[in-house]
């Protein structure tokens, strides 16, 4: 399945690469062309940077988080389209997990398509893919059981727009789950960590005796800034749990329920990240992914049966959405 390209317009370069330096300038006020540029940019390398797989680790993962806001569904929904794919993370795990039988993806970005496509490939799930606009699904009415995604709603302009499009592609009772999505007071705090963990991290690997084991080159830690810079132009939105109920509530859905989820797992999470982005890849070795793995899960389950007692939801790093086409 395949749709237009968006009328944004797209960029000069490659569909998946690296950007130019006037397709760059070109993003700063068209945040769409952002998005398509960002993505293109990070299609090749964006499961390895977040550490996606998928096998028994994040197919728990992402069933956990799934389930967490929408509930456990009596069988498998038959139809499903994601919005703002990426990768196929999400789409790919559920099925794995059991929980859709024939997919779609879309995402702006083409070399984000490509990648869910060959990552179904390999895995040996069919799956449709389309680059489309959120704001213009290429889909008639009535067409989905279920339309997910996954850290996408941030990065859409017209927020409105795109929900009262979801319902409109949804059939009569389907659902739609949104999850992975920052709250205002989360993202504050995970992107102050981040910035003091990349200035501290790469001033620590100039030194002589870290620099030979762990340093990447300079061409690359500055390529690593003008994606970082990038992607403040393609996060445009934080939410509070209760006003993302209300934006769906607008748009015309039913049964509206959030949830939140990763509190201190995200003040350790965050961290890791950008160590890992700053130094060679594979330099850390096997003990470091099993600290990073097991201390997130730990704090991860430390913050759902302990801190969301106590702790108020706005001010957890994830919130998910969920709700019903009447």
């Amino acid at each position: 399945m395949t749709a237009t390209q968006p009328e944004t317009g797209t960029p000069t370069g490659k569909a998946a690469g690296k950007p130019s330096a006037e397709d760059i300038e070109r993003a700063w006020d068209d945040p769409k062309l952002a998005n398509i540029i960002y993505h293109d940019w990070e299609a090749s390398t964006y499961d390895d940077k977040w550490s996606i797989s998928y096998d028994e680790r994040c197919i728990s993962l992402v069933q956990a988080r799934f389930e967490h806001v929408a509930g456990v569904a009596a069988q498998p929904y038959p139809t499903s389209l994601e919005i703002g794919a990426g990768t196929g993370f999400f789409t790919l795990n559920l099925m794995l997990a059991g929980l859709i039988e024939q997919a779609t993806v879309t995402d702006l970005s083409p070399g984000m398509v490509d990648a869910a496509l060959r990552n179904g490939t390999q895995l040996d799930l069919a799956l449709e893919g389309a680059v489309s606009d959120a704001e213009d699904l290429p889909f008639p009415d009535n067409s989905f059981d279920l339309v997910c995604g996954h850290a996408v709603l941030h990065h859409i302009p017209d927020l409105d727009v795109a929900m009262r499009e979801v319902l409109r592609v949804l059939k009569p009772g389907g659902r739609f789950v949104f999850a992975g999505e920052p709250t205002a007071e989360g993202d504050v705090i995970a992107r102050k960590l981040s910035q003091w963990t990349w200035a501290t991290t790469t001033r620590a690997l100039r030194l002589p005796g870290l620099r030979g084991r762990y340093g990447r080159p300079e061409s690359e830690i500055k390529e690593s800034e003008r994606e970082a810079a990038l992607e403040a132009v393609v996060d445009l939105h934080t939410f509070d749990p209760d006003e993302l109920a209300r934006l769906c509530l607008r748009a015309g859905a039913v049964d509206v329920a959030t949830a939140t989820d990763e509190f201190t797992a995200s003040w350790f999470g965050w961290p890791i990240r950008t160590v890992e982005a700053a130094v060679r890849p594979g330099s850390l070795g096997w003990n470091w992914f099993q600290f990073a793995y097991r201390g997130w899960v730990g704090l991860n389950w430390l913050d759902a049966h302990v801190w969301s007692a106590v702790v108020p939801d706005r001010w957890f790093y994830n919130v998910s959405v969920t709700g019903r086409k009447p």
